[in-house]
């Protein structure tokens, strides 16, 4: 499970790509429901990809 702050490494992005291998930050303060899908909102990625949102198993804690 994780939390608002959390560094995390994206290992695959079904919402993008290219996000895969780089590391961002969640911003959830709740976990995430229906409305996201199940999905975790990262973000601080890359100054060229916008936050994205994954799956818990597409995630690491980095």
């Amino acid at each position: 499970m994780f939390k608002a702050g959390d560094r995390v490494r994206i290992v695959s992005c079904e919402d993008d790509p290219r996000a895969a291998g780089k590391t961002g930050r969640i911003l959830d303060e709740v976990p995430p429901g229906p409305l996201t899908d199940g999905r975790w909102t990262v973000n601080q990625i890359s100054i060229w990809i916008a936050p994205v949102l994954c799956h818990a198993h597409e995630l690491r804690p980095a």
